[in-house]
């Protein structure tokens, strides 16, 4: 899991407050503050990628240098550094007044958190969420409680839990378009609703059916599937028909979306085994050969772009990456979406290919054929089992 860039930015701010606090003149004006990514670092200058563009800090002889830990993003965790910590990558925050134009700035202060200690807390963070979080849909809210009671698919089936917030539980909700967690914004139990995708971090309870959640993130997405019928590279669009709804959608892609394509041995042995495709009831999952227990998929392990709880988001890690050039009209996708209003046109957040034999399983479970329309629910593996 991404280190929160709102984390970052908050503690940017608590620090510009105290550089305002300590950094005006006899001008009485206040010194601008920047912060984002290190693109160069020089003797006399470093160059700041932040929202709006590339800034050149001036440094000199007077410049302040801070550095902010990771762990303990405060200011008192602030201490001194040099110039010789900074290096690309790192996230730093500037004082000082930002010239005419915009483009320069001369430092007063610079404060930064160095890349290998925001790396190590990414790594610290994915391992908290493989081994004490969760992913499911939500079935149920009782405000009055605070419950929420959560449906957990996995390649061995379905399960439910009760989910109790923790006293001081942090709420989060996926941006727009977003499943990446440091663009969540702060959120409440009010919003969640049912049908909304979770993923909390806590502890079980002793016998699995009971989870305390310090974090909670939710969001509301939906499944689409669909034959391509057009692939504009330039646009990076694609046309499908979709399969529930036989009406054409726009599947808008950019440079967030995540591609994966299904390998297609897996894809036909996880259909079969009756693994994504059809929705089953809770508690009838199909056992692989091999035995009881996980699974026995490839793909296991590797680093995550959010909070993730290992087995399918895990298994998606390793699958082949594609673009939309690699997409023909014939081809069968599947993609999640943020809900709205316009079916239209969507923008992809994930999107799969070689998902057929999960959609022909659907089709055959409900009596269709192949090319007729999906009738009712259907679940594609990495795409969080959220659908209609």
């Amino acid at each position: 899991m991404h280190l929160s860039a709102i984390k970052i930015v908050l503690v940017l701010l608590i620090f510009g407050v105290f550089c305002i606090a300590f950094g005006q003149g006899d001008s009485g004006v206040k010194p601008s503050v920047i912060s984002g990514e290190v693109v160069t670092a020089g003797d006399d200058k470093i160059v700041v990628n932040t929202k709006s563009g590339a800034i050149e800090a001036i440094l000199s002889s007077k410049t302040i240098y801070k550095r902010v830990s990771a762990e303990n993003p405060t200011l008192q965790s602030a201490t001194p550094a040099a110039l010789s910590d900074i290096g690309v990558g790192d996230k730093v925050m500037v004082t000082g007044i930002v010239a005419t134009g915009g483009k320069s700035i001369p430092a007063r202060a610079v404060y930064l958190m160095t890349k290998a200690d925001i790396s190590e807390k990414h790594k610290k963070e994915s391992e908290q969420w493989k081994t004490r979080g969760i992913t499911g849909r939500v079935l149920t809210v009782d405000t009055q409680t605070g419950q929420i009671e959560v449906e957990m698919r996995s390649l061995m089936g379905s399960s439910k839990l009760t989910l109790t917030p923790k006293a001081n539980t942090k709420f989060l909700r996926y941006a727009d378009n977003s499943i990446r967690y440091d663009e969540a914004k702060s959120s409440s139990l009010g919003e969640i609703k049912a049908g909304d995708m979770l993923r909390a971090l806590g502890d079980r309870s002793a016998d699995n059916t009971g989870f305390a959640a310090e974090e909670i993130i939710t969001g509301a997405f939906q499944t689409i599937a669909g034959t391509v019928k057009s692939v504009d590279v330039e646009k990076k669009e694609v046309v499908i028909k979709n399969l529930q709804t036989g009406k054409d959608v726009t599947v808008v892609l950019n440079d967030a979306s995540l591609m994966k394509k299904f390998p297609a041995e897996m894809a036909e042995r996880m259909a079969g085994f009756g693994m994504g495709g059809g929705v089953r009831p809770a508690g009838q999952g199909v056992t692989p050969p091999g035995g009881q227990g996980q699974a026995q998929m490839p793909g296991r392990g590797g680093a995550g772009g959010g909070p993730r709880s290992g087995g399918i988001d895990d298994m998606l890690e390793r699958f082949p990456n594609i673009t939309a050039a690699d997409l023909k009209p014939g081809d069968m996708i599947a993609l999640s979406s943020t809900k709205n209003a316009n079916m239209d046109r969507v923008n992809a957040i994930k999107l799969l290919a070689g998902v057929e034999p999960f959609l022909r399983m659907a089709q055959a479970s409900t009596g269709g054929q192949r090319g007729q329309n999906v009738q009712g629910g259907f679940t594609i593996p990495g795409l969080d089992g959220v659908g209609f």
